[in-house]
């Protein structure tokens, strides 16, 4: 059993920063790739950022510059720090683990509000 446990969204202003934290729970973490996704109100879910078991990390052109990705795997929680953010990054942000060879999993999801 996996679960995920997403927290530290909020309303912000624009060009504040919020950090968002991803608690995994059970023993895939350090083999996951771990990834942030978001969903705005009448939009499909997109992919954020991830980061691999080793470190390496990639990120939507909208946030790159703006949002780093960080994983400790000793406490098998992932973060996304997010820094001057704008009114387009609201949405529900949701942590996804991505297991080799099984499906899925996902948080419940945290929203961002970004007020202009």
């Amino acid at each position: 059993q996996v679960s995920l446990v997403e927290s530290g969204g909020g309303l912000v202003q624009a060009g504040g920063s919020l950090r968002l934290s991803c608690a995994a729970s059970g023993s895939i973490f350090s083999i996951a790739v771990m990834g942030w996704y978001r969903q705005a109100p009448g939009k499909q879910r997109e992919l954020v950022a991830r980061i691999g078991s080793g470190g390496s990390t990639n990120y939507a052109n909208s946030v790159k510059g703006r949002f780093t990705i960080s994983r400790d795997n000793a406490k098998n929680t992932v973060y996304l720090q997010m820094n001057s953010l704008k009114a387009e990054d609201t949405a529900v942000y949701y942590c996804n683990a991505d297991v080799p060879l099984a499906p899925d999993y996902w948080g419940q999801g945290t929203q961002v509000t970004v007020s202009s």
